[in-house]
C-alpha cells in the first residue's frame, strides 16, 4: 500500500479520496495545479519526509469515504462546482474588495505589504470572474451537451472552439496563474497571520483570504483532476 502510494500522482490520490487533500495541504504540497506528479517527486520537490506523509495518507485511504466526486456524472459535477465554488468566489470577492483596500489605507503605513495584497487580490478577482464566465457560458454547456448526446445517441455538432482540449488547456493555464498568485498572497501575509496590532477587520479579512485560497484549491482540483479528464475521454468516445 505505502509503496503504491509513493508512486501515484498526487492529483489522482485526491481524486479518489478527497480527504487526502488535507494531508497534502498540511505538508505544503499543491494537489490541484501541481497535482500531476508522484507523491515521491512532490516530497522531493518540497523537502517533505516521504515516510511521514505516506503514513498519514495510509490512515485516510483505508477509511470509508463520504463523498466520491470521481463517481459524479459530468453534469452533476458541473452543477456542484458552479453552485458551491463559483458562487462562493463571487460572494467572497464582493466582501474582500471592500476589506482589503480599507486595510491598506488604515494599516498600510505600518504594514506596507497590504498594498500588494490588495492589488494582487483585485487582479485575481477580475481574472477569476472572467474565467468562471467562460466556463459557465462556453465550456460547461458543451460538456453537458456531450453527456446528453452520449446518453441519447445523437451526434453532437462540432464546437466553435474545435477540439475540447483547446478551452480546457486555456482553463488549466488560468488555474495555474491564479494558483501562483495566491501562493504570492500567502507569502506576503506570512500564511495569513494577523499581526498583533491588527484590528478585527484585519483578522476577518485574512481569514477570508485563507478560506478563499483553500476553496480555490478544491475548486481547481475538481476541474483539473476529475471533470476535465472525464470530459476529454467522453469527447474522444463521441468522436471515435
Amino acid at each position: 500500500m505505502i509503496k503504491e502510494l509513493a508512486n501515484r500522482k498526487v492529483g489522482g490520490i485526491v481524486a479518489e479520496n478527497f480527504k487526502t487533500a488535507k494531508v497534502f495541504t498540511q505538508y505544503g504540497i499543491d494537489f490541484c495545479c501541481k497535482g500531476g506528479i508522484s507523491v515521491s517527486d512532490a516530497c522531493e520537490k518540497n523537502g517533505v519526509e516521504l515516510s511521514s506523509i505516506l503514513a498519514d495518507l495510509e490512515q485516510i485511504v483505508v477509511q470509508p469515504q463520504e463523498v466520491q466526486y470521481k463517481d459524479f456524472g459530468l453534469s452533476q459535477l458541473i452543477d456542484h462546482i458552479v453552485t458551491k465554488h463559483h458562487r462562493f468566489v463571487e460572494e467572497t470577492i464582493s466582501v474582500l474588495k471592500i476589506y482589503l483596500p480599507k486595510l491598506a489605507a488604515v494599516h498600510g503605513g505600518r504594514h506596507p505589504e497590504l498594498f500588494a495584497v490588495a492589488q494582487e487580490f483585485l487582479l485575481a478577482a477580475d481574472a477569476l470572474t472572467a474565467h468562471m464566465k467562460k466556463e459557465e457560458l462556453v465550456l460547461f454547456p458543451y460538456i453537458k451537451a456531450m453527456e446528453e448526446a452520449d446518453s441519447s445517441g445523437f451526434r453532437l455538432s462540432e464546437a466553435h472552439f474545435g477540439h475540447i482540449n483547446n478551452p480546457i488547456s486555456m482553463m488549466e493555464h488560468e488555474h495555474d496563474t491564479e494558483g501562483e498568485r495566491f501562493r504570492k498572497i500567502a507569502a506576503l501575509t506570512d500564511g495569513y497571520t494577523c499581526p498583533p496590532d491588527g484590528c478585527q477587520t484585519y483578522r476577518v479579512a485574512f481569514s477570508l483570504l485563507q478560506e478563499f485560497e483553500e476553496d480555490l484549491h478544491t475548486h481547481i482540483h475538481l476541474e483539473n483532476n476529475i471533470l476535465f479528464p472525464k470530459a476529454v475521454n467522453l469527447y474522444q468516445k463521441l468522436n471515435a
